[in-house]
């Protein structure tokens, strides 16, 4: 198929082949997670749920891909499944416009081969990570502020965000860092390689491993963990 040739050189055919079978699960479809849902749904992924309980409104349109001012007012997670209608229709999207909690995060993500974190609140990442690891899924944390941004990949057996958020600070950097145009971009592509990496079992996943990055003075470090 010509969408995907373009993938066959960095892919053999029977991998392309099975990402069309995939499930990944997106929670945020805001500034990571637009980025994310969009990269996975061209790269090929058959099945995305994306989750999200927001509205658009015109503090969105500095960065987060999937809001312009006709989307401004309308759910994230509708908006997100009516755009990738229009970039793959081969993509099965479900919307699911809700706030992720510790009683509703397994039914959400149960079933899925990945979880992706595009949220921008500590203790949602934290219920994603130990739902996840109850559960058997891999989970690609991604986190931004300002020239900031890093991504690890947490299989069950870890808990990495206790290591990197042992304060549990409520806010985040993003709250008071906020984010410009391109750190958002930037941090999902690493999230989607991640997620390719995982789903096809090629390459060196970020496994207790977080890669720092600082655009500021464009340094990327990974650190063990």
């Amino acid at each position: 198929m010509k969408r995907y040739i373009k993938n066959m050189n960095m892919l053999t055919k029977e991998e392309n082949d099975r990402l069309g079978k995939f499930k990944v699960c997106v929670v945020g479809c805001g500034g990571l997670g637009g980025y994310v849902i969009e990269m996975l749904a061209r790269l090929g992924i058959g099945y995305l749920t994306v989750v999200d309980a927001d509205k658009f409104d015109e503090t969105n349109l500095n960065r987060q891909i999937l809001s312009n001012t006709d989307t401004l007012g309308k759910s994230k997670s509708i908006t997100a499944q009516e755009r990738i209608k229009l970039v793959n229709p081969l993509v099965e999207v479900e919307p699911i416009n809700k706030r992720v909690t510790k009683n509703n995060c397994e039914d959400i993500i149960k079933g899925h081969d990945v979880v992706v974190d595009a949220v921008d609140n500590i203790d949602t990442k934290i219920i994603l990570q130990d739902t996840c690891s109850n559960i058997d899924i891999p989970l690609v944390h991604g986190a931004i502020g300002g020239w900031y941004g890093q991504v690890t990949t947490i299989f069950p057996e870890d808990k990495t965000l206790d290591i990197l958020y042992v304060s549990r600070d409520k806010k985040g950097i993003e709250k008071e860092l906020g984010n410009p145009s391109f750190t958002p971009g930037l941090v999902a592509s690493i999230q989607v390689s991640e997620v390719l990496k995982v789903l096809i079992k090629r390459g060196k996943p970020l496994k207790r491993r977080v890669l720092f990055i600082d655009t500021f003075e464009q340094e990327y470090e990974v650190i063990d963990v």
